[in-house]
């Protein structure tokens, strides 16, 4: 298991095979494909795990329709195969949902084109779930959605996830293989030395620095990608938010794909851990990476308008909304200054002085992307390369000795006593935050943060952790610091005096 962070002494003793920078699903990924074939592997991540796009994701697992409709149906596939997987593998996290494509009239696409095209999603899948409703059965289970011009809709599967909570249980697969993992790591600089290479480190917490030795270095540090390779920039950072929503005003039991009045956009409203959420936007990021991302007053308004137009039932206003969260895609540039909802969603791997960098692609298929990666940086042939990329063997093996939390999140009570201290002892929590936002969901998912389901935890933290009093409150002003300013509700622009 991870356990609690080892000191930086200890890891500076070993001798690594291969160093991974980034513990986000990528880097989780490259850990669990290189730990399980024997490889002295250590993933150092400068913040938190997920920390980053990994934790702000659109929670679907999916194949992506709208890459039929660019032509990629290789991406397509490899997509709705590695979905497949995941269901079966790690059911109660990745769990199938039904979404539903409403109709309306004189709209395109119509029923006719949506049924070839997710005639041929669910080829590709090797399922058939795909079917069309009619009007009254879409208002049946979607009361709320606006009926004016609603002709039916067509229905179909996908997947969701805790993205969050499914880069952890990578990561502690991959320990359980002999992978080392470190938060609160920051790489400085990686240099080469004959066939090694001396990576220099700090522990942002104590402040210590250290170099460690390994024969092979992965940055799979997503929208950070051009900090560390050593050649041209070719990461396109692109913001995404997304709304948290009291479901009492926005009640939703299917995913719903619908489009925004004003560009046409495809925005989904879905039901995810007992609230419901909205997104997501596509904006160009140019902020400062090392600081968080959060959503704009204007994106904000951006959703609430969709969700407004679309569900007429109970207007949905800023005071409704529990939370917002903003991730910034590592999207590989194109270089052609297209809008951003129409740049690829590939990933790309590439090398600067033995440093293999890997940025890109999506969440459904990081165990590809993570083979990729090996392949470049030599602990994969090319033989086994392609058999691994159609293999069948498990990759997940139950963890029999954790509560259930664990291995079904998405069904579970986050507030289970044995759950909260199965995470306290095993998933290297440093911060107050990593446990409310990240480890759990608990400040997103409920109203003022979610300090009323926080203060019974108190004394069972503060004594696994060893916090005094002090200590407790500093962490506590820091998360609602964190919270109010990169996941609470932004203001709406001041209206302009006329006259």
């Amino acid at each position: 298991m991870l356990g609690q962070r080892r000191s930086l002494a200890a890891v500076e003793q070993e001798e690594w095979d291969l160093i991974v920078i980034g513990g986000g699903i990528t880097g989780a990924g490259v850990l669990l494909e290189a730990a399980r074939r024997g490889h002295r592997v250590l993933l150092l991540e400068q913040t938190d795990f997920a920390w980053g796009t990994s934790s702000r994701s659109s929670k679907m697992v999916h194949g992506g329709l709208r890459y039929i409709a660019q032509g990629d149906i290789r991406l397509t596939r490899h997509s709705l195969l590695e979905r497949e997987r995941l269901i079966r593998e790690l059911p109660g996290l990745v769990e199938r949902a039904t979404y539903l494509f409403p109709l309306r009239k004189g709209v395109f696409p119509g029923r006719w084109p949506m049924k070839a095209v997710l005639w041929l999603y669910d080829f590709l899948a090797g399922i058939r779930d795909h079917r069309y409703l009619s009007r009254e059965q879409v208002l049946q289970r979607v009361p709320d959605l606006k009926g004016d011009d609603l002709t039916g809709a067509m229905s179909y599967t996908d997947a969701l996830t805790d993205d969050c909570r499914l880069v952890m249980r990578t990561l502690l697969e991959g320990c359980r293989h002999g992978g080392w993992v470190r938060n609160y790591t920051r790489v400085e600089s990686t240099s080469r030395d004959g066939d090694r290479f001396r990576v220099q480190v700090k522990d942002r917490e104590s402040g210590e620095t250290a170099t460690l030795n390994t024969h092979r270095v992965i940055s799979a540090t997503g929208a950070w990608a051009d900090r560390l390779s050593g050649s041209d920039p070719r990461v396109r950072p692109l913001r995404g938010s997304h709304l948290f929503v009291d479901p009492a005003k926005l009640p939703v039991k299917d995913c719903l794909t619908v489009m925004h009045p004003d560009d046409g956009r495809p925005v989904f409203v879905f039901p995810w851990e007992g609230v419901t959420c909205v997104g997501t936007t596509d904006l160009d990021h140019p902020q400062d990476m090392d600081i968080e991302a959060a959503a704009s007053h204007q994106e904000v308004d951006y959703l609430l308008k969709l969700v407004n137009t679309q569900f007429t039932e109970h207007p949905v206003s800023r005071e409704d909304i529990y939370s917002t969260i903003a991730g910034v895609r590592p999207v590989i540039a194109s270089g052609k200054g297209v809008d951003p909802s129409k740049e690829r969603r590939d990933h790309a791997v590439w090398g600067d002085n033995g440093v293999v960098t890997v940025s890109g692609g999506k969440l459904t298929t990081f165990r590809l992307i993570a083979l990729d990666a090996l392949l470049a940086a030599g602990l994969l042939d090319e033989t086994t390369h392609r058999r691994e990329q159609k293999s069948d063997a498990p990759g997940f093996t139950p963890i029999t000795d954790a509560p259930r939390a664990v291995e079904s999140f998405m069904q579970a009570d986050q507030t289970e006593p044995a759950f909260i201290q199965w995470i306290l002892e095993q998933e290297a929590v440093v911060h107050l935050d990593d446990l409310m936002l990240r480890r759990t969901r608990l400040g997103l998912l409920n109203p003022a943060a979610g300090m009323a389901v926080l203060e019974p935890m108190k004394a069972a933290i503060q004594a696994q952790l060893q916090w005094d009093d002090q200590r407790w409150d500093q962490e506590v002003r820091r998360y609602l610091d964190i919270h109010q300013r990169y996941y609470g509700v932004p203001a709406a622009e001041p209206r302009k005096a006329c006259g």
